[in-house]
């Protein structure tokens, strides 16, 4: 897909690389997920893990949770076609076997990985085969000798031990998240840690929910740290397929300027001025054909033509809904009146003649 400028947003952490992937740095912002197959399903795995990646997931995290999804883990990474990042509770020996299984990252979190000797371990065979590390600290298991502190500081401290560990270490080559259901606890989090250490963050609200609240509650989080500068990696983690999780990814990412891939419709919510004009059903009908458009644009499907081209000045392209016709425009200007029944073909049109496909 073909990715539009951006505006600048500060740069407040340092590089590493995840594979062949860039994070960090000024680096533009990675879109991720996870699968939910059972690892040792090597088939399933490999599948979604391409489905994910067609829809535009660029690091794909999978769960190495036994010696069962170790082996699948094996052959998994050789078949994938982006980095992998191993999922890591409890046993720090899986994260020592899919080190050595091609892993591009594995993540570990503090809360459950074991003691600092075992996470030592972790580091030393990340430094021996030249893989990232991710910190995951989630509000529900960080460490215990944070419990008594508020659950940002608890995030916040558990997260800058480990980072103390592994700079000691001479090790650098890592990012960190810290993660909350609770939106505010989550962004708190983020912007204190920030405060102390310059490694890549990724982001998250964990547990968010389901697709609309779940997007919602990702979307007002990383809408008060992307911004910023504050994070260089995220997921939208929704109880749904997690294919699903991407175009909300993007999503965000587009609406606050920092990724654009593919097109962007804009409508009016519908009023009495549409005079019958289907406002919400031409907008569906427009969306669903531009999600297999490469290029970015923007398209507006207006209402009525009191308002409409005036609100959508800036889109490429739109349409504003008349009693028996409508008005096909361009930049807020309008182009030429057609029927009603032609309204989406003849928008279809103009788009065409552009070359857009």
């Amino acid at each position: 897909m073909t990715e539009a400028a951006v505006r600048e947003r500060p740069v407040t952490s340092r590089q590493i690389k995840v594979g062949d992937v860039p994070v960090g740095g000024g680096a533009p912002v990675v879109v991720q997920s996870m699968t939910n197959t059972m690892t040792y399903d090597v088939e399933a795995t490999v599948q979604q893990v391409y489905d994910l990646n067609a829809a535009g997931a660029e690091l794909v995290r999978v769960s190495v949770n036994g010696s069962k999804a170790l082996n699948g883990f094996r052959e998994v990474v050789w078949r994938s076609p982006v980095p992998l990042i191993a999922d890591i509770h409890f046993d720090y020996r899986m994260a020592l076997g899919a080190a050595d299984a091609g892993a591009a990252c594995v993540r570990i979190n503090p809360g459950n990985v074991g003691n600092d000797d075992r996470y030592r371990q972790v580091i030393e065979k990340c430094q021996e085969t030249g893989i990232a590390m991710r910190i995951g600290v989630n509000s529900g298991s960080v460490e215990k000798q944070y419990w008594d502190l508020p659950k940002h500081e608890a995030l916040v401290a558990s997260a800058l031990h480990k980072v103390e560990v592994a700079e000691e270490m001479d090790f650098f080559n890592f990012k960190v998240s810290l993660k909350a259901s609770h939106v505010p606890e989550m962004v708190e989090a983020n912007r204190r840690f920030r405060e102390h250490s310059d490694a890549p963050l990724h982001l998250g609200v964990t547990e968010a929910g389901t697709k609309l609240t779940g997007s919602i509650k990702t979307a007002a989080a990383l809408g008060q740290l992307l911004p910023y500068g504050i994070g260089d990696t995220i997921r939208v983690s929704l109880a749904e397929d997690p294919v699903e999780e991407i175009p909300v990814a993007y999503q965000i990412l587009s609406s606050l300027d920092l990724r654009h891939r593919g097109p962007n419709v804009i409508a009016c919510p519908s009023c009495a001025r549409t005079l019958g004009f289907d406002v919400i059903g031409m907008a569906a009908q427009v969306e669903n054909r531009l999600k297999h458009y490469e290029d970015h644009f923007t398209v507006a499907v207006m209402g009525c033509i009191v308002n409409g081209p005036g609100e959508a000045r800036d889109a490429d392209y739109g349409v504003a809904g008349g009693k028996d016709d409508g008005v096909i425009f361009s930049k807020g200007e309008p182009l030429r009146k057609v029927g009603r029944d032609e309204i989406y073909d003849a928008l279809f049109e103009e788009i065409a003649k552009d070359g857009r496909k």
